[in-house]
């Protein structure tokens, strides 16, 4: 694992080696930023969107969280990151798709599951757990059926948690507006860190099936 030091010697040879490379790319995007993709991911090291998905720099818009979680459209005091994120990538850069990407060991959505740091203090875990607990709604008949523990009740929360973020983004009024006139599409994926394969939602049969 790199210490900020080693990775500072990799800032030196991008700049001795892609900065130079894709000159005419830095170029455009000193004037400006036109991604048509949102992805919303997890802050685990492990599944970082530009890399699953090969991109270059400014073609994906990306907020990262724990558990890729969408909060419901609030209108309460607080800083709404994820909103303002979202607002800022719908109604200003004008993105045409927004991805909820969950991946496989999540530690968040297992956290959701087996409650463990539920009525922790906040700066112990408290804040972690205010925000996973989005899922708890969805983890009554995962828990019920499958049980808080091992893999299958895990990927159960992972994929159920994709879908509750997709669910709380048609609270937002900017995404009823555009997905509802066409010029903005939802889409459901999970990224599993065990095979490399990464899952694309179909909501009509509510299933996740590996893309071609």
């Amino acid at each position: 694992m790199k210490t900020f030091e080693q990775m500072i010697q990799g800032y030196g040879r991008f700049r001795e080696g892609d900065w130079h490379k894709q000159h005419d790319r830095w170029e455009q995007l000193r004037e400006g930023q036109s991604p048509q993709v949102m992805v919303i991911a997890c802050s685990d090291s492990r599944v970082d969107p530009a890399q699953i998905f090969d991109v270059d720099p400014g073609e994906i818009f990306v907020v990262r969280n724990v558990a890729a979680l969408v909060p419901p459209f609030e209108t309460t005091p607080g800083r709404h990151g994820v909103s303002a994120a979202l607002e800022f990538a719908v109604q200003f850069l004008k993105v045409r798709e927004v991805v909820v990407m969950g991946h496989g060991m999540c530690g968040g959505c297992k956290a959701a599951l087996t409650q463990d740091l539920h009525g922790n203090a906040l700066g112990e875990g408290g804040f972690v757990a205010h925000w996973i607990d989005m899922l708890d709604a969805v983890r009554e008949p995962i828990a019920v059926e499958k049980g808080t523990s091992g893999r299958i009740a895990e990927r159960a929360m992972e994929l159920a948690a994709v879908k509750v973020s997709l669910e709380n983004l048609r609270t937002f009024p900017c995404v009823q507006e555009k997905e509802g006139n066409g010029s903005l599409t939802l889409r459901g994926a999970y990224f599993a860190i065990s095979d490399g394969i990464l899952h694309l939602l179909d909501e009509e049969s509510g299933e996740f099936a590996p893309a071609p």
